[in-house]
């Protein structure tokens, strides 16, 4: 939450009350959908602020009550059930508890000297699970094994600091109720706030997509037999090695997006055949656009292992990869809409433009300007974002609103994406191979005039050795900051442009790849599409 000097409490609970209302009334009227980045709920808690001439210093509050506000309605949808309540350990009473403490928090005896056991009380009376414990990451293995589907904590500012954002990018639906007061023992809470969170409820049941359980189920599309089901029947050398490489290791995310996006849409628990198709179809169109993007590039390894050109041939390799794109178009023909199929050709169109501007630049290398590279990254790297995105909606229906945000969504997402792993190639030992990229082009930028220099530069083979030299690890060590803080904005933008979008299940979904997406780890291979 930014600072070390926003903890400050409002000092009154009637002025805690009129704050939350104040704060209801502003998410309400401004119609605001969950979840809210820490960047946007930051933002609503300075307008507020201004508005209500409040202490600055009442910020981290302010964050933390409008976050409860928007998550109120999906949580009181979520049966008691599958809710936890957590307290802390210094709401007892230190003078009079006898209660003792297990590896997980304090076990209550129910004395009655302080909140804690009417507290939990309640919740018991709800059928809610409880405990008392410190921090909120004592619950959520809880969350992510879906034991719970969501946590009423109660926590102080402070660790709320480190609690809040994992919630918030999570896109976990939480209420975390700040202490009055900070200090590790004594403290007190509002109390009937507390109860008023717990009894929340609506007749309208909660349907969370269950993101563990459509993984797997994605997982077994790709299983031998349910790929022998699905491809074209045959046991020639070309279709052997073909389902073999669909079969290989990958974090399935296009499959997995197009599946997730039609589910939050429609709500629907069971996946339809045309559905399936369709994902084993983009599947089919990266597998086999890694297969070219090998050999293009001479890489001897993809997942740690040979490449399928290093391992059979360049020619097999080109006709393994051709053979995927066939079954691919294949498979969306079966799904009898063929929008699917302009969609996944227009994409593929793309894909190749960028990936020949790249391939242009590499034969005859020149200086690069920014606009040079992203106008690659929204050719090369975009398509394959958006594509699976936008045939899930499609697979429930046209929407040209929202896939017109879908857009804006995967180009901002893929150009954060490819700007992080620009950076990524040089933190990892592996040597950087002259390409078109987001850091030469910084380099590029800061020399113009350098002549001699720029020469050099295109010449190398390896340009992390190159500019890890002493004379050139400024040029850099300043290119990697600008790309970072471009990365960012980008970062930002993939964010805003959900704020249109009124179904919080999809937009769920799309702030948890976000982030998932741009904190991911670099693998040797990562700079290929992921």
């Amino acid at each position: 939450m930014e600072s070390k000097n926003i903890y400050n409490i409002p000092a009154s609970a009637e002025q805690r009350t009129y704050l939350r209302q104040q704060i209801e009334n502003y998410v309400k009227s401004e119609a605001l959908i969950p979840p809210l980045s820490m960047k946007e709920l930051s933002v609503y808690a300075d307008t507020l602020i201004k508005e209500q001439a409040l202490d600055p210093a009442t910020k981290g509050w302010i964050m933390v009550e409008a976050n409860n506000t928007l998550w109120k309605e999906t949580v009181a949808s979520i049966p008691y059930e599958k809710r936890i309540l957590l307290l802390p350990q210094c709401l007892s009473n230190s003078d009079h508890c006898t209660a003792e403490t297990d590896e997980i928090g304090l076990l209550c005896r129910q004395c009655m000297n302080c909140p804690v056991a009417g507290l939990e009380k309640k919740a018991e009376e709800l059928g809610m699970m409880s405990i008392v414990a410190e921090g909120f990451t004592a619950v959520m293995g809880l969350i992510q094994n879906r034991v719970v589907d969501t946590i009423i904590g109660v926590g102080c500012l402070e660790s709320l600091e480190k609690a809040f954002p994992l919630m918030v990018n999570q896109a976990i639906p939480d209420i975390a109720i700040p202490l009055n007061k900070a200090g590790c023992k004594d403290t007190t809470v509002d109390t009937g706030y507390v109860l008023q969170i717990l009894s929340l409820h609506t007749d309208q049941k909660a349907n969370l997509l269950d993101h563990d359980r459509l993984k797997s189920r994605i997982r077994d599309w790709f299983s031998p037999a349910s790929l022998s089901e699905a491809l074209s029947q045959g046991h020639d050398h070309t279709s052997t090695i073909a389902r073999k490489w669909m079969g290989s290791d990958g974090k399935r995310w296009r499959p997995y997006l197009l599946a997730a996006t039609y589910t939050a849409l429609t709500g629907k628990q069971e996946i339809p055949e045309q559905v399936r198709k369709a994902a084993i179809a983009v599947e089919c169109f990266h597998k086999a656009s890694l297969v070219h993007d090998d050999i293009q590039d001479n890489d001897p390894f993809r997942y740690g292992k040979a490449t399928v050109h290093s391992t059979y041939g360049i020619p097999i390799g080109i006709n393994v990869g051709d053979i995927l794109l066939g079954e691919g178009y294949r498979l969306l023909s079966l799904c009898e809409n063929p929008t699917l199929l302009q969609e996944a050709s227009m994409a593929h169109i793309a894909l190749c433009k960028g990936q020949g501007a790249e391939l242009e630049w590499s034969l005859h290398p020149q200086p690069l300007s920014m606009e040079t590279v992203l106008d690659i990254f929204r050719h090369k790297t975009v398509p394959a974002f958006e594509v699976s995105l936008v045939i899930g909606i499609l697979c429930d229906r046209e929407d040209p609103a929202l896939q017109q945000t879908i857009h804006h969504y995967s180009e901002a997402l893929g150009i954060a994406y490819q700007l992080q792993d620009d950076i990524e190639d040089f933190r990892t030992e592996e040597a950087v191979a002259l390409r078109p990229s987001s850091v030469l082009a910084a380099i590029c930028i800061q020399q113009p005039e350098d002549h001699l220099f720029l020469q050099e530069l295109l010449s190398t083979t390896n340009l992390k050795a190159y500019l890890s030299q002493p004379t050139h690890l400024p040029l850099l060590e300043k290119a990697l900051e600008q790309v970072e803080i471009l990365a960012d904005e980008y970062h930002t933008k993939a964010i805003q442009s959900l704020q249109t979008i009124r179904n919080i299940k999809l937009k769920r979904l799309l702030f948890r790849v976000t982030k998932k997406i741009l904190t991911k780890t670099q693998a040797a291979d990562s700079r290929k599409t992921p």
